[in-house]
């Protein structure tokens, strides 16, 4: 077994045993990790590859909004928040736009540094309930 297939054996096996938690958290990073993906493929003009990047993130972005409980307030308010997202994404895809990349990046930080954070003090409070 190579390296590649060691690593991709790995990755099935962290994703199969996570949480609901853990597999948004890791659906940001791999939205954060395919924008930046995409921004070194334009500086690198290959414009194939920023293509294929953005659209990944573009995919995870419409996986959240997928998924949004939107009989609650917050999920309506996090809806507008991907439908911009998207819009950046795909407009910084047409144009190659490194800049409405970076929003898009800094956006999904946000959310992300936010849900890690939320993650956080839900298993505080749980460790604290166990005791």
């Amino acid at each position: 077994m190579n390296a590649a297939n060691t690593a991709n054996v790995y990755k099935n096996q962290q994703i199969m045993t996570a949480s609901p938690e853990e597999l948004t958290l890791m659906l940001y990073n791999g939205a954060i990790r395919f924008i930046t993906e995409s921004m070194q493929a334009i500086e690198q003009g290959n414009l194939e590859r920023a293509n294929a990047a953005n659209l990944r993130a573009q995919d995870i972005v419409r996986e959240f909004m997928c998924t949004l409980d939107m009989q609650y307030e917050i999920s309506q308010n996090y809806y507008k928040l991907y439908d911009y997202i998207e819009y950046r994404l795909i407009q910084a895809n047409i144009k190659k736009d490194k800049s409405q990349l970076e929003e898009a990046k800094s956006l999904l930080t946000e959310l992300r540094d936010t849900w890690m954070q939320a993650m956080k003090l839900a298993r505080g409070q749980q460790q604290a309930a166990a005791k």
